[in-house]
């Protein structure tokens, strides 16, 4: 793992991504924060030129987007072209569709289908991958619907983003989950997870109870490309977040 392996993701700071201006003021102060990269999540109406010129302006990688499954499954090719523009490879989705959490059966066609859909964005070099919350933890069975998900779909082409939190929200084993994808964890999510008033809260990478040590030994083992620090809801300034978050980062790494 590598400083310049870690992105923010900006979903952590989409209170200030509304229009052009707010996302040019954000992507500075990304950048002195100390991050040179960025996934791109929750920006507000905004032409791709434009913030191909942000980033660049600001020195900055666009590493992975949050893009709408609806959107790749129905216009692959404006996904390429804009992924294309970016010099970015890596296209998410956010969460799975309402429409698809009805049970085992369902989970099952998402997987099936959503390959196809990869398969389009590969035809454009892209990777697709499937960003997890909790609810994949529930069991169908003998399995998860998180495990439905990987084990019926092409393991060629649907690959994964793990977010930590989620995992151990679900009462699963963030590091175990990243090894166990080794070749489909190309990018992870890193949020913590901390207890307050006998509650468990988002913290920052480093402030709550997870294994990072572990955690970032799979990431290496499963040949994880970008690191990606996400708090979808801060107990202070989201911008302080993500600085402390980095900050703890690389005093592991050093």
């Amino acid at each position: 793992m590598k400083y310049s392996q870690i992105a923010a993701q900006l979903y952590t700071l989409r209170d200030f991504t509304k229009t052009p201006a707010d996302i040019a003021s954000t992507m500075k102060k990304v950048k002195q924060i100390g991050y040179d990269a960025v996934q791109c999540s929750a920006l507000g109406p905004i032409e791709p030129v434009e913030l191909k010129k942000i980033v660049d302006g600001e020195g900055l990688t666009i590493c992975a987007t949050h893009t709408s499954y609806q959107i790749m499954r129905d216009n692959p090719q404006l996904v390429i072209d804009n992924h294309q523009l970016w010099e970015c490879k890596h296209a998410a989705i956010g969460g799975l569709p309402n429409e698809y959490r009805r049970g085992e059966d369902t989970y099952t066609n998402f997987a099936q289908e959503a390959s196809q859909v990869a398969k389009r964005l590969a035809d454009g070099e892209l990777i697709f991958s499937y960003h997890n919350h909790s609810f994949e933890l529930e069991r169908f069975g003998s399995r998860t619907a998180l495990q439905i998900l990987y084990d019926e779909s092409d393991p060629q082409l649907f690959n994964s983003e793990i977010d930590t939190y989620w995992i151990q929200h679900g009462g699963g084993d963030s590091a175990d989950w990243i090894r166990r994808l080794q070749g489909r964890a190309k990018v992870v999510h890193f949020k913590d997870m901390a207890v307050i008033d006998g509650k468990p809260v988002m913290a920052e990478v480093g402030e709550g109870n997870l294994n990072w040590p572990s955690i970032i030994e799979s990431c290496i083992y499963a040949g994880t490309e970008w690191y990606i620090v996400e708090q979808d809801i801060c107990q202070r300034d989201p911008f302080d977040s993500l600085k402390i978050s980095l900050e703890n980062l690389r005093s592991m790494i050093e």
